[in-house]
C-alpha cells in the first residue's frame, strides 16, 4: 500500500484524469476525459514510466487511392477506355485510336504497353489489332479489381493484388501508400490496484505568491520522479543547409575574400557570352537552360559589348575566336543563371586594374539547370564560386586555395583531374570520395580564365584563378545524406535529428 500511495502522490493532473478510466479503450478514455490526442499520449507515457501500464505501438501500411486512382475508379483505367474503343473496331490506326480515345499522350502510351503486355492487342504497321476474345474483354484485370477494394492494409493483399499493386506503383498518382501508427495499452498488475479508482486527493503543483500567503499545514506537494523520462524538447536552430552555407562563407571570408551577390535572373550576355561560351554551344540549348519568355534583358555599356563580340567573332591577340556572326539579340535573352560564374564576370568588369588588384572574391548561391533528377543531380543547386585576380598567381595557387577550402569543410580525400571548359585553360575537375556510395563524386570545375574572357572584361589578359564547384553535394557527404533530393524534403523528424554544424 505504501508503494501505491507513493505513486498516487506523484500523479500529474493528466494522469489523475485517466486513472478512473483505465479499464476502457483509448477512444472511450478520450471521450470521458475530453483530452486531445497529444495530451492523452503524454499521460499514457507517464503512466508507463510508473509501471502502471504497458504501451504497444503498431505500425501498418494502408494502400489508398491517389488522385488519378479516384478518377480512374469512377471512369475506368486508360487501358480499359482504349479496349472499349477497340472492341467494336478490331483494327484501328494508331493516330485514329489516340484521337478517338481522348487519352493524353502519356495515358495512351501506357495503355498500349499494358494491353500489349497482357497479349490483348498487337501492334503492326502503325495499327492496333485487337487480339482478345469476348471472355477476356469482359473480365476485369487485377489492377481494376484492386482499385475496387481500396483502401486496404498491405498485409491483407492476396498474391494477385500484390502483383497489381507493383504495376500501379509505376504509374503516377493512382495509388498511395500511407504508414499509420496505432497505440494500445495493457494494465500491469500494479496498475490494476489503482485502475478505475477516482483520486480526490489534491496536491500542490507549484509555489505561487497566493499559496505562500494562504499557506495551510495540511497541504501536500506532489512528489516528482526526477529519473523518469520527459518529452524531448527541440530548440530552435537554423536549417542545416543555411548552417553549411554560412560555414562555407566564413571559410572564404577568413581567407580574405569578399562576397559577390546578384540576382538569380541574368542575361545570356553575363551567363554565357562574357564567359566566351559560343552562341551555338550545346550548353545554351533549352535542354540545359531555363530561358525566360517574352522579355529582353538590358546589356551593359557598348564598349564592353563590342569587346565581347570581337572576342567571339575574331578573337584577341593570339586567338582566332569562334569565327561566327555574333548575335546581340541572342545575348539579350534572360535566363535563370546556370552557374554563379556570371557573378565573377560582372565583378571583373567592375574592377579598376590600376587600383583594385590583387583581388579575391567568392559567392555561394543558387543555380538552375534542366537536369534529369536523380540521387546526385537536381534542377536547382548551390554553387561555391571564387576568383583570384593578380598578375602573380598561377595554377599551383589555384589548387592550393581549393585544397584549403575542402580541408576546412572536412574533406581530406580530394583529387584533381584534367578537364575542359569553354572559359578556362588549363582546367581541372574536383572530385571527393563519397564514403556511403564508395565512389568518387564530381563536385565541379576550376581553372584559369582564358584571355578571351579576361581581355574584354579587364582590358588586358590578367591571370584570374576561377572555380565553381557544386555545394549541395558537399552537404550530402557532410550530413551523410544518400540522395540529393532529401536535402530539400524538409522532413521535420529528420531536421530535428540533424547535428548543428560547428566551426
Amino acid at each position: 500500500m505504501a508503494e501505491i500511495q507513493k505513486i498516487i502522490e506523484s500523479l500529474s493532473p493528466l494522469e489523475r484524469k485517466i486513472i478512473p478510466h483505465l479499464n476502457l479503450s483509448l477512444k472511450e478514455i478520450k471521450q470521458q476525459t475530453n483530452l486531445d490526442s497529444t495530451s492523452l499520449l503524454r499521460a499514457l507515457r507517464f503512466l508507463e514510466n510508473k509501471n502502471l501500464i504497458k504501451i504497444k505501438l503498431t505500425k501498418k501500411k494502408i494502400i489508398e487511392l491517389g488522385t488519378n486512382g479516384i478518377y480512374y475508379k469512377k471512369n475506368h483505367l486508360p487501358e480499359r477506355q482504349l479496349l472499349i474503343l477497340l472492341e467494336s473496331r478490331k483494327v484501328t490506326p494508331l493516330e485514329e485510336a489516340k484521337k478517338l480515345s481522348k487519352l493524353s499522350d502519356n495515358e495512351f502510351k501506357v495503355s498500349l504497353g499494358v494491353l500489349k503486355s497482357k497479349a490483348l492487342i498487337e501492334l503492326k504497321n502503325g495499327k492496333i489489332f485487337l487480339a482478345a476474345s469476348k471472355a477476356e474483354l469482359s473480365k476485369k484485370t487485377f489492377e481494376e479489381l484492386l482499385l475496387e477494394v481500396l483502401p486496404i492494409e498491405e498485409f491483407k493483399l492476396q498474391p494477385e493484388q500484390q502483383f497489381a499493386l507493383e504495376n500501379l506503383k509505376k504509374r503516377k498518382n493512382i495509388i498511395e501508400i500511407q504508414e499509420r501508427s496505432t497505440v494500445s495499452f495493457t494494465v500491469t498488475e500494479l496498475g490494476k490496484q489503482v485502475s478505475g479508482e477516482k483520486i480526490d486527493q489534491e496536491l500542490i503543483e507549484e509555489v505561487t505568491p497566493i499559496l505562500i500567503k494562504n499557506w495551510k499545514k495540511n497541504k501536500k506537494f506532489r512528489s516528482y520522479d526526477i529519473k523518469s523520462e520527459v518529452p524531448k524538447i527541440y530548440g530552435g536552430k537554423k536549417h542545416f543547409v543555411n548552417q553549411a552555407i554560412e560555414k562555407g562563407k566564413r571559410i572564404w571570408l577568413d581567407l580574405g575574400f569578399k562576397e559577390m551577390t546578384s540576382t538569380i535572373t541574368q542575361t545570356s550576355f553575363w551567363n554565357f557570352d562574357a564567359l566566351f561560351t559560343a552562341q551555338d554551344h550545346p550548353v545554351r540549348d533549352m535542354h540545359d537552360t531555363f530561358f525566360i519568355k517574352n522579355i529582353e534583358g538590358a546589356l551593359p555599356e557598348k564598349k564592353l559589348v563590342k569587346a565581347v563580340k570581337q572576342a567571339h567573332e575574331q578573337g584577341i591577340s593570339g586567338s582566332r575566336g569562334w569565327q561566327y556572326p555574333w548575335s546581340e539579340e541572342e545575348t539579350e535573352k534572360p535566363v535563370l543563371r546556370t552557374h554563379t560564374t556570371c557573378l565573377s564576370a560582372q565583378t571583373l568588369a567592375s574592377l579598376d586594374i590600376k587600383k583594385d588588384l590583387p583581388a579575391k572574391f567568392f559567392a555561394i548561391g543558387k543555380c538552375f539547370r534542366n537536369e534529369t533528377v536523380d540521387w546526385s543531380h537536381g534542377f536547382e543547386f548551390n554553387q561555391s564560386e571564387g576568383i583570384v585576380v593578380s598578375r602573380e598567381v598561377n595554377f599551383r595557387h589555384l589548387l592550393g586555395y581549393l585544397k584549403e577550402f575542402y580541408k576546412k569543410m572536412g574533406f581530406e580525400q580530394i583529387i584533381f583531374t584534367p578537364a575542359y571548359f569553354p572559359y578556362t585553360e588549363p582546367s581541372v575537375e574536383i572530385n571527393a570520395f563519397h564514403q556511403e556510395k564508395q565512389q568518387w563524386l564530381e563536385l565541379g570545375g576550376a581553372g584559369i580564365f582564358r584571355p578571351e574572357v579576361t581581355s574584354p572584361l579587364l582590358g588586358e589578359p590578367i591571370p584570374v584563378l576561377a572555380w565553381g564547384p557544386g555545394f549541395d553535394r558537399l552537404m550530402m557527404m557532410t550530413y551523410k545524406i544518400k540522395d540529393l533530393r532529401q536535402v530539400y524534403e524538409n522532413d521535420l523528424k529528420d531536421l530535428r535529428g540533424k547535428e548543428v554544424m560547428v566551426g
